[in-house]
């Protein structure tokens, strides 16, 4: 089984393993396998090893939480020297001249880059798949996708390759191919972890409304580890450290998307051990108005994602006064999820109630999705994502199931913003009731 990335730097520290030994062990596995997967897209494997010799020569390594730990980071992250294209084209030519900023506190930490993971054009689609890098396929049936936009990091992890990466999520980029791949992922409070260095290429401002950065991994705890490094501030601790008495809203079918029932499954089993584990099932939440919340995230995302496109025939560019209207919605749907936050300590819901699907074209607005049998169209499911997003909430998504085909199920645990670790912490115990 491999080692996590705590247990690497752990073993690299002891000397019972050296960094170089480590990376040259993850760069043999990408070799045997990626041509299948095509997932690390961008590598830079030669100076990865000179940075592994480096760090052995170093020696007293206790310093270094991430001590020789080998990893990847999506390709939407600037690495100098090498290319940050979001999977567009038209961004073929840019080459960044500065690590992002969490690339330099990971590498501070100890961590080894060993190269770049794929994503869909303008990290816009739940497949990884672009005219530049070509498509990823899911470790877990070829063929199908591993999510997107971070589906290139996703699928590293899963395939084994490497212990830990890093995305980022505007629409469940972080969660939806943790879920689709069966590795854990955060998705981090609006504006915790900084976005220096994965900005649109050639830009250097704000940072997108939304828009955050996070850790995926195949441990929990290598989540918090990365969260703790990358941080602009540190966190509050956990709000609860059991599962006995913990408040839970469950969240089963979003009121505009429909959801598998093998996800639903999956939900009430998380649901029923945490209840058995001592946690109060609260079933009178004074949920928000998902439905209207939805249609304001949707309206929010299309105008964040807008920024350099061209407009689509017949539609205007948002007014000012509109602009400032939908971030008065965003801040009404903050104060909504707040007063929930009064009366439970985190809600469990589905990621996306689908599985991963087949690769298709990559025309995500025409794309149908199953749904227990049934035609759906693939839009409908960023309801699930959204859940998160637009009120800028802590989700971890964690792995629980498979489908009746094999396929990963996985669901998010949300909770009060900066509460980060009280979803990850909640998580880590309901993923242990689950398993006893």
């Amino acid at each position: 089984m491999e080692m996590t990335a705590i247990e690497t730097a752990s073993a690299v520290q002891r000397g019972e393993t050296s960094a170089r030994a480590e990376v040259d062990a993850a760069i043999a596995r990408i070799e045997a396998r990626d041509d299948e997967l095509n997932a690390v897209v961008v590598r830079r494997f030669e100076d990865a090893r000179r940075e592994a010799d480096a760090l052995d020569r170093q020696g007293a390594l206790a310093d270094l939480p991430l001590a020789g730990v080998p990893m990847t980071i999506k390709e939407s992250y600037d690495l100098a020297g090498l290319p940050t294209t979001w999977g567009s084209d038209a961004l073929a030519g840019f080459t960044a001249v500065e690590d992002a900023l969490v690339a330099r506190r990971l590498r501070a930490a100890g961590a080894i880059i060993l190269g770049k993971t794929n994503v869909p054009p303008m990290l816009a689609d739940w497949q990884s798949k672009n005219g530049i890098y070509g498509t990823t396929h899911n470790p877990h049936r070829h063929g199908f996708s591993p999510g997107g936009s971070s589906g290139g990091a996703a699928a590293a992890l899963a395939a084994g390759y490497v212990p830990l990466e890093f995305g980022s999520d505007i629409g469940g980029s972080i969660r939806v191919p943790a879920h689709f791949c069966g590795v854990w992922g955060h998705k981090p409070t609006y504006g915790v972890v900084p976005m220096d260095g994965h900005l649109f290429p050639g830009t250097d401002g704000h940072e997108p409304d939304m828009g955050v950065g996070g850790p995926l991994a195949r441990d929990p705890a290598d989540l918090e580890l990365a969260l703790r490094l990358t941080a602009r501030h540190p966190l509050a601790p956990a709000a609860v450290e059991t599962l006995a008495g913990t408040r839970i809203a469950v969240l089963g079918v979003h009121p505009t998307a429909p959801c598998g029932d093998e996800i639903l499954a999956s939900v009430e089993a998380a649901a029923r051990a945490a209840r058995d584990a001592g946690a109060t099932i609260v079933c009178d939440a004074a949920w928000p108005d998902l439905a209207a919340l939805h249609s304001d995230y949707l309206r929010l995302l299309l105008t964040t994602l807008g920024r350099g496109q061209p407009l689509p025939d017949g539609v205007a560019m948002p007014s000012v006064e509109d602009w400032w209207q939908q971030l008065d919605q965003q801040a009404r749907a903050r104060r909504a999820w707040d007063r929930l936050f009064e009366d439970v300590d985190i809600v469990v819901a589905p990621v996306a109630g689908i599985t991963a699907f087949p690769i298709d074209d990559g025309n995500s607005e025409s794309r149908l999705v199953e749904v227990n049998g049934e035609a759906s169209p693939w839009g409908l499911q960023l309801a699930y994502a959204g859940l998160c997003n637009y009120p800028g909430l802590p989700g971890t998504a964690m792995p629980v199931s498979r489908s009746s085909d094999g396929l990963p199920i996985g669901i998010q645990v949300i909770g009060p913003r900066y509460e980060d670790f009280t979803t990850l912490g909640a998580a880590r115990m309901i993923a242990a009731a689950l398993a006893k």
